[in-house]
């Protein structure tokens, strides 16, 4: 065997199992695999002046590389088991809580220190979310900030390069099972190792369907959420943002009865592009460091859509509501709330006499050509039902960007120890199906580090 242990992709899961077992299990010889870049040679091409917007890369920096997309994330991990994920309902409630707990004091050790714990337990915000028809998650939320996480990442590779055999730049093509083992093929060759742990993310998730079909791995459907990402100023939210930082505020509409949700809130942020299996979308980012801050808050409205038989394939749902606003806008677009309340395109005029600069160049349009009615309805419900706790999210000039899409992959048949039915062989973070963030995606990789650590 060239390696004890293979990782399967260097985003949070990859890192940190290869971390754990650097702790617990020194004497193995551990290697990771990674599609995209090393940490420092992750950059984005678009500068908002000569290129604004995506130009298909071959491998994209803001999805690929050592961190995984969560690299350029505004680096929130939120210690809860009531989103982000099931990984509890594999390893139990307290254990999974332990391990993002642990998982967070590793991330202050390596340059987190001093950064913020937020918590939505026991807020009046809750209360007068009740009061409204909408229902605040509890969660205690570690806000990094883009820059302060990028600093952890560094930390964390410093640590890990002395022991850990980095090969960036080298999609796996597909696994065998070997005798013993298990081997990987690359375009620089093939590798093999006793056990070898999937962390593959969410954009390896088109990639981890074929695997588990040639390996025969059982899996299921998944969801899909699609929605848009909103843009207003950050007084709007700042009562909520300055105490909460993060809230998760679901909400049931009252035309369909169906649950929308708002998702990865970045105070003082920006909105930006990222690149999925070529198709263009939308996400926002935020930093600790007050030079590099906005004006404005950004946050995702998401509704989750489960398909039942015969249809399985959300993913691929998602993908063509993404496509057609890549077809209409060239990319992401963009479109003022009076706008698409009216039933009228924006166009630059309007976006540019908007009381608000908007952070990301976006093709102004009709977000109405987009989306399916049933979820733009139940966003603009949302809004309204949001106004009411926020006052100023329903204002004319409150910018919707489209589409955010976030894919899961189809949830992959793991027992208790993340494994699936061949032993050696784990899945872990997002591309497993179980894990929707990087509290739980690392903390999976704690875990799955620790089995082998005991077994080896």
């Amino acid at each position: 065997m060239n390696y004890d242990v293979i990782i399967i992709g260097a985003g949070p899961g990859g890192i940190f199992s290869a971390f754990e077992l650097q702790r617990t299990a020194p004497e193995l010889k551990v290697a990771i695999f990674e599609t995209g870049n090393s940490l420092e040679k992750r950059v984005c091409p678009i500068d908002g002046k000569k290129i604004t917007s995506c130009i298909g890369c071959k491998s994209c920096a803001i999805m690929n590389g050592f961190g995984g997309a969560g690299a350029f994330s505004d680096g929130k991990y939120n210690i809860t088991n009531q989103f982000g994920g099931t990984l509890h309902e594999y390893i139990g409630k307290k254990e999974a809580l332990e391990l993002m707990e642990y998982v967070d004091r590793i991330n202050l050790e390596h340059g987190g220190g001093g950064t913020k714990l937020y918590s939505t337990a026991n807020s009046e915000f809750k209360k007068l979310c009740m009061q409204n028809g909408l229902h605040l998650l509890d969660a205690s939320v570690r806000h990094l900030g883009t820059d302060i996480n990028y600093k952890v990442l560094e930390n964390l590779y410093s640590k890990l390069n002395d022991s850990v055999d980095f090969h960036f730049n080298t999609p796996v093509h597909s696994i065998k099972l070997i005798d013993g083992g298990y081997a990987v093929e690359t375009d620089k060759g093939e590798f093999t190792a006793e056990k070898c742990i999937i962390s593959a993310g969410r954009s390896g998730s088109k990639w981890m369907e074929t695997v588990c079909r040639d390996l025969d791995i059982p899996t299921r459907s998944n969801r899909v959420d699609i929605g848009v990402r909103v843009e207003l100023p950050y007084e709007v939210f700042s009562h909520i943002t300055d105490k909460l930082y993060e809230s998760k505020i679901v909400y049931r509409t009252e035309k369909f009865q169906d649950l929308v949700r708002t998702f990865c809130m970045n105070p003082k942020g920006a909105v930006v592009n990222e690149n999925t299996n070529g198709i263009v979308t939308v996400n926002g980012h935020s930093y600790e460091d007050p030079a590099l801050q906005t004006d404005n808050t950004n946050f995702a409205l998401l509704v989750s859509k489960h398909f039942s038989e015969p249809f399985k394939d959300s993913n691929g749902y998602g993908e063509s509501i993404a496509r057609l606003s890549n077809m209409l806008g060239g990319g992401v677009m963009v479109q003022r709330f009076g706008d698409l309340v009216r039933g009228q395109r924006s166009n630059a005029k309007r976006i540019e006499e908007a009381f608000i600069t908007p952070t990301l160049t976006a093709t102004p349009g009709d977000l109405s050509l987009v989306m399916p009615k049933r979820i733009l309805d139940g966003i603009i419900e949302m809004i309204y039902a949001l106004d009411k706790v926020a006052p100023g999210t329903a204002n004319d000039d409150t910018l919707l960007y489209g589409v955010e899409v976030k894919f899961y992959n189809m949830e992959v048949e793991i027992s208790e120890r993340l494994e699936t039915r061949h032993k050696g062989l784990y899945v872990i973070g997002d591309c497993s199906g179980v894990t929707h963030s990087l509290s739980h995606a690392s903390a999976s990789g704690v875990f799955v580090a620790r089995d082998i650590a005991s077994r080896k």
